[in-house]
């Protein structure tokens, strides 16, 4: 029989497990359940990959994320394991054979949300199956207090029945002294043992820079690194914005969020993957799976609205246990901002009952009714046609979903698609005309390439936008344009699947759920709090504020975040800092803000020192507001 060496070398080609992955893996094997808490990086999935192969049985893993089920899936298959994950794709017929698969076919790994293990009749297959290990991914959800709640979570308990009392490993990289309780305790665990690493990471250097200019004090840092890096953006147009940005300047970037097709995504992530992009700017939809080892910083330019967040990301840099930096550049305006976004997008119980009312007005659904059939779903429509903000419904829909009233497939998606028919000269011949379809002819050249050539999918909300009109306008210009053999136009609605999981009872079946919504909302502000906390926070080592927020000590400071450096140079110097201002000036004339930011010398430093030179009459004042050196 195999030993776990010889299957980590066989299938991931390493010669070694890190610390402390063979000493889990031991534990499972011999039949003891386990808690896992190793930070980001510290290979988790291993811990349940390689005890499975050892054993007799199927591992049924358990995740929140369908994109992180199917990155898991992909990764296995890839190394010739097999394992497949359970979605709402799949009709009853299909489910059947996937459970006859398992069975027969040496299939290892079925994965599933906890929202499908709550299916009788998976429930029922499950019993059927020769279960050796159960894995909790992201163990953290069964928490009231951990960042990503989810209270199908609390029901698991009942995989102990079903897999005939089962081992279990509960994994999770971010996750309070609190939420490791709840996980023990909710889980029903027999006796586990808890495996913990700490957050401290020795190569990893934290800063914070405040700045005025968010972008020009990046290009400023990026110009300084050499190597890959990740920069994390609040939105997903800021990804595009910023990626632009740092083309324009000579810095090789990709961007990547969750509205990328799969393709798009595939393109940039390779592209950073072999350092073709020497920069990823993202949203946080980007960091499953990934395995790049030599990112030596990861820059956030936006609040991180939690610390298991930022823990995480920030996580992604130095894994070749070379130095890298975890970098946030902020401002009064950005603080500002986050804490506005939050107040915005937060649901409150009033909202949830309108949205949940509007949901069953939509479909028609009569009160004690529960449809059977699914409905497709369009985001932007339904606000538009309640005229509700698109962020807080969508997180209200969330909400919805998270406490098993509705489930939403958003990997569901049609897109509909153009072809210019015509000849180019056509085109602009047309376009010459004084009309609206002119004008949407028009914009349609400006907006897409290679429209003559193929078929292009489009977005009629992204031209609605840009020509002022409403959608369905738009929709009823391009069905004129495709009969007039201009184009070719294939309408289809862009849509997520929507499921209503219980009957209609309006008021009640939201006040059953209040209370946990309102201690949801109050500690998404608690922990955005927390963030602006180690944010502001200009003495304490910030190892030791990140540390003690995951129930850590740390013996003494770091010595290398900013705020350690900081304290150990307290009294500026002076005559350096004048001096690195002269030599500055003897090739050009600056501003104060481009001395600073040149000089990476802080604002009020910067104003002193030029203050005393003016003083002495070192330096001049000229008519563009520029500090130049006296002749």
């Amino acid at each position: 029989m195999a030993n776990p060496n010889e299957i980590l070398q066989k299938y991931w080609g390493y010669s070694a497990f890190r610390t402390p992955q063979l000493d889990i893996i031991n534990s499972v094997l011999e039949k003891k359940d386990c808690v896992v808490l190793l930070p980001t990086g510290g290979g988790k999935s291993i811990c349940f990959q390689v005890p499975t192969l050892l054993l007799n049985g199927v591992c049924i893993v358990i995740s929140p994320l369908i994109a992180l089920m199917q990155d898991q899936v992909h990764s296995l298959t890839k190394i010739g394991i097999k394992a497949i994950a359970l979605n709402s794709q799949f009709s009853q017929d299909e489910l059947i054979q996937v459970f006859d698969n398992i069975q027969f076919g040496n299939i290892k790994f079925l994965f599933l949300s906890p929202e499908k293990l709550q299916s009788v009749f998976i429930q029922e297959k499950i019993k059927q199956l020769n279960v050796s290990l159960v894995a909790i991914d992201e163990a953290h959800c069964i928490s009231e207090w951990g960042h990503d709640f989810r209270p199908s979570y609390l029901k698991l308990d009942i995989l102990k029945e079903l897999t005939n009392n089962a081992t279990c490993i509960a994994l999770t990289a971010t996750a309070t002294e609190k939420v490791l309780a709840d996980i023990k305790d909710n889980l029903n665990l027999s006796n586990p043992k808890l495996y913990k690493k700490s957050y401290f990471r020795n190569n990893l250097i934290f800063s914070v820079v405040k700045t005025d200019n968010i972008y020009n004090r990046l290009l400023t840092i990026l110009a300084k690194i050499t190597g890959s890096c990740i920069v994390y953006a609040a939105s997903r147009r800021e990804t595009k914005e910023v990626a632009q940005l740092l083309q324009r300047n000579q810095i090789k970037a990709s961007y990547y969020h969750g509205g990328l097709s799969v393709e798009e995504k595939q393109q940039s992530y390779t592209k950073w993957m072999n350092n073709i992009s020497t920069v990823m700017v993202a949203t946080n939809a980007f960091g499953m799976g990934i395995d790049k080892s030599d990112v030596r910083a990861v820059i956030h330019i936006n609040t991180p609205n939690s610390i298991e967040n930022f823990i995480q990301e920030s996580g992604r840099a130095g894994r070749d246990g070379e130095t890298a930096h975890s970098i946030i550049l902020s401002s009064e305006f950005n603080i500002h901002n986050a804490q506005t976004i939050l107040k915005n997008s937060i649901a409150s119980i009033q909202f949830l009952k309108i949205i949940y009312s509007n949901l069953n007005q939509y479909y028609r659904i009569a009160k004690g009714e529960k449809p059977l059939e699914e409905f497709e779903f369009n985001l932007q429509d339904f606000c538009s046609h309640y005229k509700t903000n698109l962020i807080q419904t969508y997180n209200a829909i969330k909400i919805l979903e998270r406490e098993s009233i509705l489930e939403i497939d958003e990997n569901y998606r049609k897109k509909s698609t153009l072809k210019i028919v015509i000849s180019n000269k056509q085109a602009i011949h047309y376009t010459q005309k004084t009309s609206i379809k002119s004008d949407l002819l028009k914009l349609i050249l400006r907006s897409y390439g290679g429209i003559f050539d193929n078929e292009i999918s489009i977005n009629e909300s992204f031209l609605s936008k840009k020509m002022a009109k409403p959608r369905n306008e738009i929709i009823q210009l391009l069905n004129a344009l495709n009969k007039e053999n201009i184009v070719a136009y294939n309408y289809q609605n862009v849509a997520s699947k929507l499921t209503f999981l219980v009957p209609r009872e309006d008021n009640y079946t939201i006040q059953h759920i209040s209370k946990r919504v309102q201690q949801q909302n109050e500690l998404k502000v608690k922990k955005l709090e927390a963030s602006i906390s180690y944010i502001t926070q200009t003495k304490k080592c910030r190892n030791e504020i990140l540390l003690a927020y995951f129930g850590e000590k740390l013996s003494a400071p770091c010595g290398k975040c900013d705020n350690c450096k900081n304290q150990l140079n307290t009294k500026v110097d002076i005559k350096n800092i004048n001096l690195s201002i002269l030599n500055l000036l003897k090739g050009n004339d600056y501003s104060s803000f481009e001395i600073s930011e040149k000089l990476n010398i802080s604002k009020n430093d910067t104003l002193n020192s030029l203050k005393v030179l003016l003083e002495k009459n070192k330096i001049t004042i000229t008519s563009q507001n520029k500090f130049k050196l006296n002749s």
